[in-house]
């Protein structure tokens, strides 16, 4: 029987999905790595919706789809546990605290950046560090638990940090895919993990059949179609269909897309920047300060929500498209061996990204160090929840700003 089919309806009701993810997109600061950080603890730790490997089988599929990972594994957790309602719950509330900030820095709260000390925020990076830290050592503990896993996992963080590129991450999952494949055995009762998937494999190929459709698409209907809105979409659409590796990979898309027409001014886009920054959440709702900063229509709250949909639409429909298939291919025996290896790279990738960019782009003195161990301990041994720490790292950064 499935694990998940005893729990009651209301545990598994779109509306308690929105308010967990609320609460997570009001305090996940840190970026998509800390994300996932947060959201293993949520799920897997303390809710226990997933387990360690099915959640690293989330985050393996979500490597290999182009846009937010981060936004993706979340979009995912809520599609298996209540569907497209969950789907959807899951990204308006770990997003739109975020989005909404923004749009309003973008309607004229131009000191909003200066407001925030820079204590405070170098505090949110702090508590990252720790976050991230945790969850490789989670995660390490139970994918890891052998030399040849444990090489791998080294292996793969020392190949992407020798090679800082977002193509680095993807060929880091398929190499290893490779190397499971030939050190592992293909055991069926190995490796697997259920997940509740309500999406027959049909469906799925509707929705990666869209995705397409809609890449090719709107640029064509653009041209022969002289409207702003949706030359508009277009563009944040295949900012968001095309880019592998994050929020930070997309800036230079985004840029090239609203600064050079005329759409955003550079300081704009710069500023906007900064601030996205300091808040909670994807990194990619700056296309809803984007949309509220338009020159030309749409703008304001309109251009944000147009902006910010058309940005996270190719996040849906790949996600709602792969993971029936992934679900699939992960019962089979010799995909289980590959996940070994995979699952594996996966821990080696946030190690990698725990150095670099999480602790080079915190830690920079001793203090620093001794509030990320703090900080640490606090997750670890004293199992505080994480936005409590990262509440006490703020309030930590910003006296250490102040007394040294």
């Amino acid at each position: 029987m499935d694990q998940y089919a005893k729990k009651p309806a209301e545990e598994r009701s779109a509306w308690r999905v929105l308010f967990i993810f609320l609460r997570l997109g009001l305090t996940s600061f840190g970026g998509p790595v800390a994300h996932i950080g947060f959201f293993r603890d949520e799920f897997v730790t303390r809710r226990k919706w997933l387990t360690d490997r099915s959640y690293a089988d989330l985050v393996a599929l979500c490597q290999f789809l182009p846009g937010p990972a981060s936004s993706q594994v979340g979009i995912a957790i809520g599609l298996t546990r209540s569907g497209y309602g969950g789907a959807l719950a899951a990204w308006a509330g770990f997003t739109l605290p975020s989005a909404i900030a923004l749009i309003l820095l973008a309607l004229g709260l131009a000191s909003y950046g200066e407001v925030i000390a820079p204590g405070v925020l170098h505090g949110f990076k702090i508590a990252a560090v720790a976050v991230v830290a945790q969850a490789v050592w989670g995660m390490a503990r139970k994918l890891c638990p052998d030399v040849p896993r444990t090489l791998i996992a080294l292996a793969a963080a020392s190949f992407v940090l020798w090679v800082p590129a977002a193509w680095a991450q993807i060929a880091v999952i398929v190499l290893a895919g490779f190397i499971g494949l030939l050190l592992f055995s293909p055991v069926q009762s190995d490796g697997h993990d259920p997940l509740p998937i309500g999406i027959s494999q049909r469906a799925g190929g509707f929705w990666l059949f869209l995705f397409f459709v809609l890449l090719m698409g709107l640029p064509l209907l653009s041209a022969l179609l002289p409207s702003q809105m949706l030359a508009v979409f277009d563009a944040f659409y295949r900012s968001g269909a095309l880019v592998f590796g994050g929020g930070h990979v997309v800036l230079p898309l985004l840029q090239a897309e609203v600064v050079p027409t005329g759409w955003v001014g550079n300081d704009a886009f710069l500023a906007g920047y900064g601030a996205a920054q300091a808040v909670p959440g994807p990194l990619f709702t700056f296309a809803a300060f984007l949309g509220g900063s338009m020159n030309v229509a749409p703008t304001g709250w309109l251009g944000g929500a147009v902006c910010l949909i058309a940005i996270f639409v190719p996040s849906f429909l790949l996600v709602m498209g792969a993971l029936p298939f992934w679900e699939g291919l992960r019962r089979n025996a010799r995909v289980q061996a590959a996940l070994l290896a995979i699952n594996a790279a996966v821990v080696g990738l946030l190690l990698a990204a725990l150095y670099n960019p999480v602790w080079s782009s915190a830690i920079y003195a001793w203090k620093d160090a001794v509030l990320a161990s703090v900080a640490l301990i606090a997750l670890t041994l004293l199992k505080q929840p994480p936005w409590l720490v990262v509440a006490g790292c703020a309030v930590g950064g910003w006296l250490l700003s102040i007394a040294l």
